[in-house]
């Protein structure tokens, strides 16, 4: 089997030590920080938190509570140390592939779609998403929920929002959207845990993801992604679907083509990048590279090249589901663990109810 079908027939690494400590005992600043160590986020001693409190209660949210909040977030060092060795951006693609495509996590996840056929056969009905594509999402982010994170998202979006030196801002907007999911399903927002980049439950939703996406897909008046992993499944269904995911279309596709990649096709014909497909099939004949079954020469693709443990540089062409996965996480790496593990778990499963049929 060549390529991962769109549907078929039948975190994110490990969990993180939690690093919340007292805000009078908060982790130090490596060497050489930019940043002096808060000795608090209480909005009556901390400008950045006061504005965002004002803010918020613009929206509705009572002062007493964001005060109370905010007054327990504790500066985290180990969290914007944790930003800069994301594997994502370290590994290449043998290492991070040996991550995801074990065999205990393919046939964990056979083992997933069998006890969630129910929510996982709706949600392909629903939002035209297969089974195994949604069990590989949850699979690769938190091993089916084993491992949901162990930081404080409370601390961490805290720490992230008033302290990267780059994305503040973004974290910023995590953090408000944290404090309304907290305060709106009435849960102790210092009782939440997740990764250290404020990603939450099954799924590894950031706020807005779980703002804009999350589902109550049992009907039990509540959108819990921490401990329902129906809501879950249904979630992550609901992100493919308003990402345009196409249904009953493939994914990735083998190929071939030189032995070494010139590094001026790299940035030509745009391989391993996130964005729409761009590159056709017949563009990348001519320069050497071929599926390895037919396609249409029009068809526009996202090019790939893999580097493999014994050195060599392997081909893929990712379709637009391809791209779909990495407005999940935005690494070509990350989209074709996905690919590979949905696809070793669909045959996994295929095999297991072939033996027992």
């Amino acid at each position: 089997m060549n390529k991962v079908q769109g549907k078929t027939s039948s975190y994110v690494l490990a969990a993180l030590m939690c690093w919340a400590t007292p805000a009078a005992f908060a982790d130090q600043p490596s060497q050489g920080s930019q940043f002096a160590v808060p000795q608090h986020f209480a909005p009556q001693q901390n400008a950045d938190s006061q504005v965002l409190m004002e803010e918020l209660i613009e929206q509705g949210l009572p002062q007493a509570w964001l005060e109370k909040a905010l007054s327990q977030a504790n500066y985290t060092q180990s969290v914007l140390d944790a930003m800069e060795g994301a594997a994502e951006r370290r590994l290449k693609w043998h290492e991070y592939r040996a991550i995801f495509l074990t065999q205990q996590r393919i046939e964990e996840g056979a083992e997933f779609i069998d006890a969630h056929a129910d929510a996982l056969a709706r949600a392909e009905s629903s939002y035209g998403v297969p089974a195994e594509v949604i069990a590989a999402i949850i699979g690769v982010e938190t091993y089916y929920g084993r491992h949901k994170g162990q930081h404080r998202v409370l601390d961490s979006l805290a720490t992230l929002a008033f302290h990267h030196p780059a994305r503040g801002a973004f974290f910023r907007g995590e953090l408000a959207a944290f404090l309304r999911i907290a305060y709106e399903q009435e849960v102790d927002p210092t009782g939440l845990r997740g990764s250290y980049a404020g990603a939450m439950g099954y799924p590894q939703f950031i706020p807005t993801s779980y703002q804009a996406y999350a589902v109550d897909f049992d009907d039990d008046g509540r959108r819990d992604l921490w401990e329902n992993p129906v809501d879950a499944i249904g979630s992550v269904a609901n992100y493919f679907a308003e990402h345009n995911w196409q249904p009953g279309a493939d994914i990735v596709h083998q190929a071939s083509g030189p032995e070494v990649l010139p590094v001026e096709l790299l940035q030509e014909l745009s391989f391993n990048q996130t964005s729409p497909p761009t590159v056709s099939i017949a563009q990348l004949a001519s320069h050497g590279f071929e599926p390895n079954e037919p396609l249409d020469d029009n068809l526009l693709v996202v090019p790939l090249a893999l580097e493999f443990a014994d050195g060599t540089t392997r081909y893929r062409f990712g379709e637009y589901n391809f791209y779909v996965i990495t407005r999940y996480n935005h690494s070509h790496l990350y989209a074709m663990a996905v690919a590979e593990l949905a696809e070793a778990i669909a045959e996994r499963h295929d095999k297991l109810h072939e033996d027992g049929a």
